[in-house]
């Protein structure tokens, strides 16, 4: 954004790059969603003819090499070639996007063949990078003199971050405990997975899930069974998509929003720090414990009507935000929420149950499935997920123009 605003002055074509400027955001949204959710669907098919190793070293080989481009591009003056910059950084995004989508689709169906507690862990770690962010963006605020040295820092930090990620992904393998795992998951001849507490059913219904399937022979070259795969998981992958799909409607687009109700005081608190800290520090930092529960408490269970039920009550804390100190309004001009309380708990709460309940619903999908197909199914449902945050975002733009 600085680099086209700072640019813009200079070209003679002003109104053009102060459209790319204007709808950056747009762009990035549509340069992010689509290459995923094409990608979602090519790692499916790849899953029993790529080896997850290739895939994920592979992918994280391409998100290094185009962060290394971007890192360069931080120090470069682009102020003669603004529209090529912006091309360049939106096939950036395209390829991050893909990469990395297969990347993590990948990472989780793998976690797929492992026990609950290393897919729960997986998942916390996630929402442990948007927690370091947020404080990242907030130390940036008050301390940071230059946006081209701070953006160089986070690009700098990103490259060494991804660095660390292939080195600990070789060294996976070459433990015991990680062997084992990959070992049974190559080897399995549909045992059904175990869960805590007998949670996910008895052994004659696991044997009756197992006899709907292909055998491993018949199905070791070709795409896993798609429509078993959503038939079984159909309730925990609804459960996902309309976790994410509220939580996206609220958060940015109108968490971010929502101002002090003594925003006129002038102090840094309720002007400069308020949303960076209750927007999204809180938020984030909430969806980790949320997630983080998840390693001791598994409950509701994956075959519990109480999780749809769960999960279909965060559609009340839409409302709850838009009666907040939401500015602008322009349709909706009633604010019932007066106080700077009730947003910092709102937000709280949206953040522990996308964390808890969507943990719940992703670590449950390829448990609830023979081996052989976890990590097919635990693909499935990283597509539930992207497609919950697909349309969430575009919903987020009605509701927005709606208050």
């Amino acid at each position: 954004m600085y680099k086209l605003q700072n640019c813009s002055a200079q070209a003679a074509e002003g109104q053009g790059i102060s459209d790319l400027r204007d709808f950056f955001e747009s762009y990035i949204s549509i340069a992010s969603t689509v290459p995923s959710v094409l990608c979602l669907i090519g790692n499916f098919l790849l899953v029993n003819r790529v080896s997850a190793t290739v895939r994920i070293l592979s992918s994280l080989a391409v998100m290094l090499s185009v962060f290394l481009v971007i890192t360069v591009l931080v120090k470069v003056d682009t102020s003669t070639w603004t529209e090529f910059f912006f091309a360049i950084t939106i096939i950036c995004v395209v390829i991050i996007s893909a990469a990395s989508t297969i990347f993590t689709s990948s990472l989780f169906g793998l976690s797929g063949c492992f026990p609950m507690k290393n897919s729960q862990a997986l998942i916390s770690g996630q929402a442990m990078g948007g927690t370091i962010c947020a404080v990242a963006s907030i130390v940036d605020l008050a301390a940071a003199a230059d946006v081209t040295d701070s953006a160089l820092v986070f690009f700098v930090t990103a490259d060494v971050f991804i660095l660390v990620c292939i080195l600990m992904y070789l060294i996976l393998p070459t433990l015991e405990y990680s062997r084992y795992y990959m070992t049974v998951q190559k080897d399995s001849t549909y045992s059904p997975s175990i869960f805590p507490n007998n949670s996910l059913g008895e052994e004659n219904e696991s044997q009756s899930i197992n006899s709907s399937f292909p055998t491993k022979r018949a199905r070791d070259k070709n795409s896993p069974p798609l429509c078993l795969i959503l038939k079984k998981t159909a309730v925990l992958g609804f459960c996902l998509f309309y976790v994410f799909f509220i939580s996206i409607i609220i958060f940015p687009s109108v968490s971010s929003n929502i101002e002090s109700v003594n925003k006129d005081s002038g102090s840094l608190w309720t002007n400069k720090y308020f949303i960076p800290l209750t927007s999204f520090l809180l938020y984030n930092f909430a969806d980790w414990c949320g997630r983080q529960i998840t390693a001791w408490i598994q409950a509701p269970g994956p075959k519990s009507k109480l999780l749809p039920i769960l999960v279909f009550l965060r559609t009340f804390l839409l409302p709850l935000f838009i009666l907040c100190n939401y500015q602008p309004r322009t349709h909706f001009k009633t604010v019932f929420f007066k106080t700077d309380v009730y947003p910092t708990v709102f937000i709280t709460l949206l953040g522990l149950s996308n964390g808890y309940l969507g943990t719940l619903a992703i670590i449950y999908g390829p448990k609830i499935m023979p081996k052989e197909l976890a990590e097919a199914t635990g693909v499935v449902m990283t597509f539930y997920l992207m497609l919950g945050l697909a349309m969430g975002s575009a919903f987020s733009v009605l509701v927005v123009h709606l208050i």
